[in-house]
């Protein structure tokens, strides 16, 4: 919508400086329209259109990014249906071993990954990474033994690091394109599924196996898109060449207004990840990731091996593993669209954990009856995934400005991560068909995300009642404000 004419100048004849130094966060934001923040839409546009053209230019290209690391990085457990430990004589559990090693540079690089993405620029470091994780996943289709695939793994993780950019968008219309964007890890499971199908079936051409061509078309799918990636890639909202000044000047005034400055111009420092990391939220939000991390890469490594058991071939277990992931692409789109409509979080991020707890229940219980065992993935993905991206934007728009916010999104990452440790040894070959021990863990570990998002929340609300009682103007200039970022009295945490 457009905004009223007034005899105020215009943002656009306004110098940046002055159209964000006076848009700061105000309580109660999320009953207010837009327009009442005062923050000016550029004259020869409205609010609708230009987040339309940003959506258009931001989402498919994250969309893409996050679909095609999440390919390279579960599709060794489609290829694992097609003879991969065999032919390089993997025994007792290093098909396990081989899993874990990604998550060890992975964890350890989060953060230095997110400071060279604020270092170089989205449109530099992310399709860099992209590119090497595509020729790694490459090289991991010619290994031919269990060292080489242990090398590759551990590079492979290495170059996924840090796949989280910068922000664009208020936290009350953030959710449903940060569903979008991290959802994609389904579509992934989806098209790994229906594309290591068609691919298994090119066993022997050129005397590879079905595996190995599996990593080797995907890599290359992955370095190809990565090359075009550096022409075209969005960047943070300050560089957008794409944006007019005014345009670019207006982005950051709105989310100054909802969120507080960003401080962006300055360098990440040690002081500022001692600061982040002594805010016991930040430790809830590594907890409320970690207990999903486990159920989540818990069935993308294993649903082939899971399904399998249901006396299902090699490309029948491939076809069955993509209603799942498709289900819970949907089902996660709903509650994000849900989750933006009433503008809150916390119960569209536990709600859905009903849905994993009763699968995992179910599946630990019932052995014989394959219908409802195949529902049950269905829920498990459902409610899995689904919270995942509510967990991750939720606890991201908590945090103000671009330093906090990529230092607490790196260690929630980071941390969480480990427990993809945990899952690649959830489910071990001795285990099946009833994998008692996978869903056990499986369940404890949503138990934990539940709790740690329960206190997450009792948290944020004492302490939204406490910065209400307090006095609103403590006297803190514009720059104490950009280093406090939400530890602004001024600022409201989300629920």
């Amino acid at each position: 919508m457009r905004f009223a004419k007034t005899s105020a100048p215009s943002d656009s004849e306004k110098a940046a400086a002055d159209v964000l130094g006076n848009n700061t966060y105000h309580p109660g934001v999320s009953d207010i329209e837009y327009d009442e923040l005062h923050v000016q839409c550029p004259p020869h546009t409205t609010e609708r259109k230009l987040m339309t053209r940003i959506d258009w230019q931001l989402i498919p290209f994250l969309s893409i990014l996050y679909l095609l690391a999440f390919l390279d990085r579960v599709n060794i457990a489609n290829a694992r249906s097609f003879r991969l430990v065999e032919d390089l004589g993997l025994q007792n559990n290093e098909y396990n071993t081989a899993l874990t090693i990604f998550f060890v540079p992975y964890i350890l690089a989060e953060i230095p990954s997110n400071v060279l993405l604020k270092k170089f620029s989205p449109r530099i470091w992310l399709p860099t990474c992209m590119l090497g994780f595509g020729i790694v996943t490459v090289c991991q289709g010619l290994v031919q033994n269990y060292s080489g695939l242990l090398a590759t793994r551990f590079f492979l993780g290495l170059c996924e690091s840090g796949m989280f950019p910068g922000m664009w968008y208020k936290r009350s219309e953030s959710q449903k394109r940060y569903s979008l964007f991290f959802s994609s890890t389904s579509l992934a499971g989806a098209f790994g599924g229906l594309l290591a199908s068609a691919i298994g079936k090119m066993q022997g051409m050129r005397g590879y196996s079905g595996w190995r061509w599996i990593f080797i078309l995907e890599g290359c799918l992955t370095a190809v898109v990565a090359i075009i990636f550096y022409f075209i890639f969005p960047s943070f909202p300050e560089e957008a060449k794409w944006l007019a000044e005014d345009e670019r000047a207006y982005i950051k005034a709105r989310l100054q207004a909802d969120q507080g400055h960003n401080a962006a111009e300055r360098k990440v420092t040690f002081r500022d990840v001692k600061t982040v990391m002594s805010d016991h939220r930040v430790w809830l939000g590594g907890f409320m990731y970690f207990g999903l991390i486990v159920p989540a890469y818990g069935y993308a490594f294993f649903a082939p091996t899971i399904i399998s058991t249901y006396h299902y071939n090699a490309i029948q277990t491939q076809l069955y593993s993509v209603p799942p992931w498709a289900v819970s692409f949907v089902f996660s789109l709903i509650m994000a669209a849900f989750s933006d409509w009433f503008r809150h979080r916390a119960a569209f991020a536990l709600a859905p954990l009903a849905l994993s707890l009763a699968a995992f229940a179910t599946l630990l219980r019932i052995h014989d009856n394959t219908p409802v065992q195949y529902a049950m993935l269905c829920f498990v993905t459902m409610g899995t995934y689904g919270v995942l991206p509510i967990t991750v934007c939720w606890f991201n728009m908590n945090l103000g400005g671009h330093h906090r916010r990529s230092i607490g999104t790196a260690w929630q990452v980071g941390f969480g991560n480990i427990g993809g440790i945990i899952a690649t040894f959830a489910f071990l070959s001795t285990d099946a068909p009833n994998f008692t021990k996978g869903y056990s863990i499986c369940l404890g570990f949503t138990c934990l995300s539940g709790l740690a998002s329960t206190l997450y929340l009792v948290s944020i609300y004492l302490e939204n009642q406490k910065r209400k009682r307090a006095v609103r103007d403590v006297g803190l200039s514009d720059y104490e404000k950009t280093e406090l970022g939400d530890l602004n009295p001024e600022f409201r945490y989300m629920y």
